[in-house]
């Protein structure tokens, strides 16, 4: 009879989050340019292995730092939006929406492959980011990853990708 048990390791630290900069947009409706304090969490679904332990915790949360620290203190903007139109000008990116202009120093702004900049795109983001760094690492036997992103207390989506 086969065995369907499997592990699931959850990571959750103080230093796992990020401040940024977003509004979300789409036809028709634009929110006001405003910012959070994002939390992420990190659950991995996998086998025991030899080690006896389904991932290495200091390899998950070396990468998962990184990934915030590369997001934190950033204007988020999709880069897929279906309807914001996106372009630099030297230094400075132009972002608009209907009659309105937005323009940030090409430093403060950080282009996501995303169509909106919600929780739930900004957690399926980084689960796609997480698994492509782990895989790096020679983590590939994992049967689902789940990121957690906070936005505010009460506030979160979670993004679970299987496989």
């Amino acid at each position: 009879m086969p065995t369907h048990d499997s592990f699931r390791v959850h990571v959750t630290k103080d230093y796992l989050k990020f401040s940024a900069a977003h509004f979300i947009a789409y036809p028709g409706f634009r929110e006001r340019l405003h910012g959070h304090n994002y939390r992420v969490s990190i659950s991995l679904h996998g086998q025991l292995g030899p080690q006896g332990y389904v991932v290495d915790f200091g390899v998950v949360k070396r990468i998962a730092r990184r990934l915030c620290e590369h997001l934190d203190e950033h204007t988020l903007i999709p880069a897929r939006s279906d309807c914001l139109t996106v372009r630099e000008e030297g230094a400075v990116v132009v972002v608009r929406y209907e009659d309105d202009e937005f323009r940030f120093p090409r430093g403060d702004v950080l282009l996501l492959p995303i169509v909106h900049t919600s929780v739930e795109e900004l957690a399926q983001y980084l689960a796609g980011a997480l698994r492509a760094e782990l895989r790096a690492e020679g983590l590939a036997d994992l049967t689902a990853i789940e990121i957690g992103v906070e936005e505010s207390f009460g506030q979160s989506a979670i993004f679970r990708q299987e496989g």
